[in-house]
């Protein structure tokens, strides 16, 4: 078992501050996991609303609830809506009997129907699957080649792995997206996010996936606005500053776990994705995951001008400037995008993220940092 004691950390510091703390994530990141370390599954305090039992004993949910005292878990709470208006009046009681930790899977109205009803009274932890520091430096290679989902990580082999992502996909399109009250055509979604897979790493063009699916422009954009709210896809925002270049204004598209990623590709093994045209995107995309989960930044854009300048992220935290470039080759070395970068963008400092083992310096204000030093927090004389 991979022990997350951070996020542990995280989500008990929050239970001591706010009276409502929803964990909010994909299905199988483990959520429930980690709730059922704060509040045992068999107890009175646990409801799981997938469960028939759980469902029985909340059917008058003020007189179940009201009780109750300490932390109380509910589980799958986008079953119950209802349950929102409920919360807020025993969140607003005094003294406070019970604090709420709710679990659900992110859909647009679990997000709204929450900051709606619960406004000043909710904190949200946003919950992804295995991340690096989790899983520690000689974790990177099987990390990246299966993704962090508990289930893909850990499973006994590859080929173990690969059909519990297969699973996954199917399951998310024909059984999560309805329970969510989505009602996309689950293959023409599987096809939009095949072609997602295909875009890793690009900058968003809506034409050529409305042209493919036979849809129209505003359909695809609604699809990866979708993808995006459930946590599948990142839409990297970006930058826009007046100097004086033409800047790129669309934002780039990356896939957020690298095991779903390598299975909408087709890839079957490290050597595959190692020879693959786009294992340079997948190891781009993975870094960047891990740089935002390390560093918790206020913001995080790309940045590219049309003169050919450009900066894979741009991370803004207590007032600094920070960029990252993510190179997959053993001998990074500086170039004319980094110059103008530093220069253009006011940074600090700016990181050079590669596959290598030492780090070292490469001009003033920019050195090359071994990717799996992550592994370990992310420390940058000079940055946020």
């Amino acid at each position: 078992m991979v022990e997350r004691r951070e996020l542990l950390a995280r989500i008990r510091r929050a239970l001591s501050r706010s009276r409502v703390v929803a964990l909010i994530g994909p299905r199988q990141c483990g959520k429930t996991t980690l709730a059922r370390q704060i509040v045992a599954a068999d107890s009175l305090n646990y409801f799981d609303l997938e469960d028939p039992s759980s469902l029985a004993r909340i059917s008058d949910p003020m007189t179940a609830l009201s009780p109750l005292r300490g932390v109380v878990v509910i589980d799958e709470v986008q079953r119950r809506p209802d349950l929102f208006p409920i919360l807020r009046v025993l969140a607003d009681r005094r003294p406070l009997r019970a604090r709420f930790l709710i679990l659900g899977s992110a859909s647009p109205n679990l997000l709204r129907q929450s900051s709606e009803s619960l406004a000043g009274r909710l904190e949200t932890l946003r919950v992804s699957g295995f991340r690096l520091p989790e899983l520690g430096a000689k974790a990177l290679p099987r990390h990246w080649e299966r993704g962090g989902f508990p289930r893909s990580f850990l499973a006994r082999s590859n080929d173990d792995s690969r059909t519990w992502r297969r699973s996954f996909i199917e399951t998310f399109l024909e059984r999560d997206l309805p329970q969510l009250g989505i009602t996309v055509p689950a293959p023409a979604l599987f096809r939009f996010w095949t072609m997602l897979a295909h875009y890793h790493g690009q900058v968003w063009k809506a034409t050529d996936p409305a042209r493919s699916l036979g849809v129209s422009e505003p359909t695809v954009r609604r699809y990866l606005d979708l993808l995006t709210t459930l946590f599948m896809v990142r839409q990297l925002r970006p930058w826009h500053e007046n100097l004086g270049k033409r800047q790129v204004k669309s934002p780039k598209i990356y896939l957020r776990d690298s095991g779903i990623l390598h299975s909408l590709l087709g890839i079957r093994s490290e050597k595959e994705l190692l020879g693959h045209p786009k294992s340079g995107a997948s190891w781009e995309g993975y870094a960047i995951e891990e740089v935002l989960a390390a560093v918790q930044p206020e913001e995080a854009y790309f940045w590219a001008t049309h003169q050919g300048a450009e900066l894979d992220l741009l991370l803004l935290k207590n007032g600094k400037r920070l960029g990252i470039e993510i190179k997959r080759t053993d001998a990074p070395a500086i170039t004319p995008s980094m110059r103008i970068a530093i220069k253009d963008l006011r940074l600090e400092r700016l990181v050079v993220l590669y596959p290598g083992a030492i780090r070292f310096p490469l001009a003033d204000k920019i050195e090359a940092m071994p990717l799996r030093e992550l592994a370990e927090g992310f420390s940058v004389k000079g940055g946020p």
